[in-house]
């Protein structure tokens, strides 16, 4: 498999598994800037009807690690999230959110990154700082 670049690459990678599943595509794919969508719908909701705050730490991790791997040999490592603190601030009930994730620390074993989660409309939802261990497939 060839490393993912696009955003469709990335959308292609996350078939058949719990970003699928959650209805989350990869909409915009820079090196130190990515921005993805999620919908609040049945798959992201608790069961008083707002976004899960689960759902959000997910759509964080998944950009922040998708991040990561634009700056990796993914031949010889992979990226792992290892620390994720997430601040929740205000209920959403429908739409979609959009989560951007900016890089903030590129290092030789861990990455950092920062995600805002907004509405449609640009109200903060969630901010998320995330950070993702490089590891070697095949360590000496």
């Amino acid at each position: 498999m060839r490393k993912p670049e696009t955003h469709t690459d990335f959308n292609e990678l996350s078939r058949e598994s719990m970003i699928e599943h959650l209805g989350i595509t990869l909409i915009e794919v820079q090196p130190k800037r990515l921005i993805g969508s999620m919908p609040v719908d049945y798959r992201t909701k608790q069961p008083y009807g707002l976004l899960h705050g689960g759902a959000s730490v997910v759509l964080a991790e998944t950009l922040g690690s998708y991040g990561s791997v634009l700056h990796i040999d993914t031949t010889k490592q992979y990226c792992v999230g290892m620390a994720i603190q997430s601040q929740h601030f205000r209920p959403v009930s429908e739409g979609h959110v959009i989560g951007t994730a900016e890089l903030l620390h590129k290092g030789k074993k861990t990455h950092v990154w920062e995600i805002s989660i907004h509405t449609e409309e640009g109200k903060l939802v969630n901010k998320s700082s995330l950070t993702v261990m490089i590891v070697d497939k095949n360590p000496s």
